[in-house]
């Protein structure tokens, strides 16, 4: 019944969207009052520049190398790629986001310079984000950018939901990372 509800939801949802990028007044609304007054919070900050401080200078071949042993280890027994991810003050701070929203949101999580996670509210399929557009529409676009997904069901979170991606800047206004949040869909209506 759950699942029949979702998909309804989503389908509706899905057909006021004419293609990703292009938000429905729902996802801006929720973007300005319910994630806007948090994310650019100093731990995120903090967290993304000192990770950046770490992996200024991975090559193509360590980012994949990284992806690769992350994928492995999802839902695996030992962990060490991703536990540093999840368990850090950052994560904490976004699990009491996605707490805070009453099911509204199903994940969160922040990238790098790279693209490479630095913080989730729970394990992603993969480390590297810098290939999807939740990135590259939004790091690499500039500080007021905003990418609105289409809605997908999300093996991750394991929901039909929509993602609300921005640019996270430091305090001089530079773009050091972006952040991803899923919405659920049933939410959005």
């Amino acid at each position: 019944m759950k699942f029949t509800l979702s998909l309804t939801a989503a389908l509706a949802l899905t057909a006021g969207l004419a293609h990703a990028g292009e938000p429905n007044p729902a996802m801006q609304a929720y973007l300005g009052s319910e994630i806007m007054p948090w994310a650019h919070d100093a731990v995120l900050i903090d967290a993304i520049a000192a990770q950046n401080a770490v992996t200024h200078d991975y090559d193509a071949a360590r980012i994949e190398a990284l992806d690769q042993a992350w994928r492995a280890e999802v839902g695996a027994a030992a962990t060490p790629t991703i536990d540093p991810v999840l368990h850090n003050a950052a994560s904490d701070f976004l699990r009491d986001r996605v707490m805070a929203s009453g099911g509204a949101i199903t994940e969160v999580f922040i990238m790098d310079a790279h693209g490479l996670n630095v913080a989730a509210s729970g394990v992603t399929s993969d480390y590297w984000q810098g290939d999807e557009d939740k990135f590259q529409q939004t790091y690499s676009v500039g500080p007021d950018a905003v990418h609105f997904s289409e809605i997908e069901f999300d093996e991750s979170s394991q929901s039909f939901q929509a993602q609300i991606s921005i640019p996270l800047k430091d305090a001089s206004g530079a773009v050091i990372g972006a952040m991803t949040v899923g919405v659920n869909a049933d939410m959005l209506m």
